[in-house]
């Protein structure tokens, strides 16, 4: 597979992503998807079939007064297709108590990152319905202008963090052609962009305090969407399970859809098997057996910020 393709439609394809990913849409109704399907799908999944018959305003009117000031984030920023199948599980007692614990550290001064606006950036770059990888990752980067609600990915200035590089270099190893972003970069929508659902273990974290939402009830959330990504994906998707925590994940994964296990890319264990792994190549063959060329995802990494979204 070629890693890029032509720069016109690149560029056409980012133009559309940026019109779609401003800050306006992100607080604005989301799109409606129900008609969509992804590049990696000749027809419509489970997915499409639930979010046809999902009508927001309706869900919205029917919550509590209470419900609707807690989970303004996600009435306002969570993808639609997203929003479908999660409906019940952001008003389920557990999620409330963790919009409840966030809003007390907000309230109290605390800094929180990502920003809230990128708190469920994953769910707008890469619909459900337009999901073909699965890559988890764990908590999210806890130091200023690195989180921004894609797992392993940084907004520049913001070098590449030393797992990023590593998953560079096994790139690199599968398709020799693959040059890193310049200046050390780290920006990662265009994969998200092209299918690649890049979700964290905990979506938040207090500022230079690694782990500090763990156990407050995001792990039983993204739980939620991966096993939401199994059930409703049918027609198969791969999943990048690196490290024993991320494989925990995937246990309950459907037999349909690919699960490629590894070590983490991190350096304390890339260097036991992570680097001739092969899983972005494996991952672009399973894809194309499945679905044919047009299933490949483009794993190039050189396009214009400006017009990536960002």
């Amino acid at each position: 597979m070629s890693l890029k393709r032509k720069a016109a439609d690149l560029a056409s394809d980012a133009t559309k992503k940026t019109k779609q990913n401003s800050i306006t849409s992100f607080f604005g109704p989301p799109k409606s998807v129900a008609g969509s399907t992804s590049a990696s799908a000749n027809g419509k999944d489970a997915a499409a079939a639930v979010v046809s018959k999902f009508d927001k305003d309706a869900w919205v009117a029917k919550l509590s007064d209470e419900q609707k000031e807690l989970l303004k984030l996600e009435i306002d920023t969570l993808h639609e297709s997203w929003l479908a199948v999660l409906k019940d599980e952001v008003t389920s007692k557990e999620f409330m108590q963790l919009k409840k614990f966030l809003k007390s550290e907000i309230d109290g001064g605390k800094k929180v990152f990502p920003p809230m606006e990128d708190v469920y950036s994953w769910s707008r770059h890469t619909p459900l319905n337009t999901v073909k990888a699965v890559i988890l990752g764990q908590d999210p980067y806890h130091n200023h202008n690195q989180a921004h609600g894609l797992c392993f990915s940084v907004r520049p200035p913001t070098p590449a963090p030393p797992s990023l590089k590593n998953m560079y270099i096994a790139l690199k190893k599968d398709y020799p052609s693959f040059e890193a972003p310049p200046k050390n970069g780290g920006l990662l929508t265009p994969w998200a962009d092209h299918g690649v659902l890049l979700l964290n273990t905990c979506l938040t974290v207090r500022a230079h305090e690694a782990n500090s939402h763990s156990g407050k009830g995001w792990e039983r959330f993204t739980q939620k969407v991966i096993d939401t990504v199994s059930s409703k994906r049918t027609n198969g998707v791969v999943f990048l399970a690196w490290g024993s925590p991320a494989q925990k994940r995937c246990q309950g994964v459907n037999s349909r859809h690919l699960v490629l296990k590894s070590v983490h890319p991190s350096p304390l264990s890339a260097h036991k098997g992570f680097f001739d792994g092969g899983h972005f190549k494996k991952a672009n063959e399973w894809l194309t057996e499945r679905y044919g060329d047009e299933g490949q995802i483009d794993w190039n990494l050189n396009v214009d910020p400006k017009v990536a979204g960002v």
